[in-house]
């Protein structure tokens, strides 16, 4: 059966990296026989911030008015604005999830964050019950694909941005896994800007590579929620934590309880 892809790319211009990663994307999935949709933000004009205009009609509470309950009832009742109602639609379809971008002050630009916090919302992509490693999208897989500004040395553990495990973590495991996706490991393209357009071209082949078996690949490790007791504030369980008593590291980056953090577990699968 023939997958679908969604791209959630932003960039503004069509001459970047970016386009050309996006590009090379599309063009190897569909040579696969994959559907592939692109979302692309800056051309959508997507609105990036979360507001009441994203519910038609009235709210439930207007004066004490609280996001993710109120995109939550207008989601139950049909009422959501037809551009998040679309982008839904396009992300439920979708076996497949690769948000393209440039990083940007250690994160996604501002509209591809609207966008997370837009569509997904509260009940359609995650609840109280359903998250992390039972989340609602358990059966998809997803994956950052992005430029950095700096060089890859600069992201190692003695590098002067940080550990670059440490700045997927939120991204990762605080949105993707949080809503049950299966998360691949990222495509990292090292300052191309700094790069001679050789060097350039190179990075585009080995990411066109990788996409030829980016399907069938095997996500990132997390920690799974039943692991967690849920009666004492979702703490790590006793024998979970007597399990990893001896062992040189910790279980994740976040969940690393006082030990070394697992190397480049956000970066590579079976780590």
């Amino acid at each position: 059966m023939a997958k679908k892809v969604l791209i959630v790319y932003a960039h503004q211009s069509s001459e970047s990296f970016n386009s050309a990663a996006k590009d090379a994307a599309k063009e190897v999935l569909a040579a696969q026989g994959c559907t592939v949709e692109v979302s692309d933000l800056y051309a959508m004009k997507f609105k990036a911030t979360a507001t009441a205009e994203d519910i038609t009609g009235d709210v439930k509470n207007a004066a004490r008015f609280r996001y993710a309950e109120e995109t939550k009832l207008a989601w139950e009742e049909g009422k959501l604005c037809a551009d998040i109602t679309e982008e839904q639609r396009k992300l439920t379809e979708a076996d497949l999830i690769i948000f393209q971008f440039p990083m940007y002050w250690f994160t996604v630009p501002a509209i591809m964050k609207g966008w997370i916090d837009r569509v997904l919302t509260l009940g359609y992509a995650y609840s109280e019950e359903r998250r992390y490693s039972q989340g609602i999208f358990k059966d998809k897989k997803a994956m950052l694909s992005f430029t950095t500004g700096s060089h890859e040395s600069m992201f190692g553990a003695d590098g002067v941005n940080g550990d670059m495990n440490v700045t997927l973590w939120p991204l990762q495991n605080g949105i993707l896994h949080y809503c049950g996706f299966q998360v691949l490991a990222p495509q990292i393209f090292w300052a191309p800007s700094h790069l001679p357009s050789e060097a350039r071209s190179t990075l585009l082949e080995g990411w066109r590579t990788r996409l030829q078996g980016v399907l069938a690949e095997k996500p990132l490790s997390f920690t799974p929620l039943d692991c967690f007791d849920g009666e004492k504030g979702f703490q790590l369980k006793p024998e979970f934590q007597e399990k990893n008593a001896t062992k040189e590291y910790g279980l994740t980056v976040g969940i690393h309880l006082g030990k070394a953090l697992p190397p480049n577990s956000q970066m590579k699968a079976g780590v």
